[in-house]
């Protein structure tokens, strides 16, 4: 006789405490479904994979599913359906990127990128400007400077921050609130003290 099917709060229970088959029954349970989902949000294949493998990975990581606030299986398409909506965020975000790097001529042909490059009087002004913005990074310190370059140079989002740091969401968030503000701060008022 086969041993009963273990409910949903009996296998997190297990994962709470380390058990990583619990997981992957969670995870046969439950992923189908979750990859259903994020498909419908995501174009890509691997990106839906990778939102199904955040979810999980959360589950595992932060053990932080409350039974009073919901189901695991509320929890694991809550978790999914956010990463796949970072996910489509920042691919918008590259392809927009990639289309105003891809200016077009009068005939519709695509501009050389050298035909971008700044006046040469310009130039002297640019590099002034970004000699300004890395003296006044180098106020700040380094993990609001790190979180700041992931955010506004590499485009990702706080959620995929908080995955490629390994830092919780929130960590991340105070980071560059409190990052950017120091950075107003020193910009608007370049000869105060940080």
């Amino acid at each position: 006789m086969a041993p009963a099917e273990r409910s949903d709060e009996e296998l997190v229970a297990d994962v709470r405490i380390g058990d990583e088959r619990a997981l992957g029954r969670l995870y046969d349970r439950y992923a189908d479904r979750l990859y259903a989902l994020a498909s419908s949000i995501v174009d890509d294949p691997a990106d839906a994979e990778g939102a199904v493998a955040d979810a999980f990975l959360r589950l595992w990581r932060d053990r932080d599913h409350d039974a009073d606030r919901g189901s695991v299986g509320a929890y694991l398409v809550m978790i999914t359906r956010s990463r796949a909506l970072d996910r489509h965020r920042a691919v918008r975000r590259r392809r927009t990127r990639e289309e105003k790097g891809a200016e077009t001529s009068a005939a519709g042909l695509s501009v050389p990128l050298a035909e971008l490059a700044p006046a040469p009087d310009r130039a002297a002004e640019i590099s002034e400007a970004g000699e300004r913005v890395r003296e006044v990074l180098s106020r700040v310190s380094e993990q609001q400077r790190t979180v700041i370059g992931l955010a506004y140079l590499q485009g990702m989002t706080h959620s995929e921050i908080a995955d490629h740091l390994s830092e919780p969401l929130g960590t991340v968030k105070t980071r560059l609130r409190d990052g950017m503000k120091k950075l107003r701060g020193l910009v608007v008022a370049p000869g105060r003290p940080a």
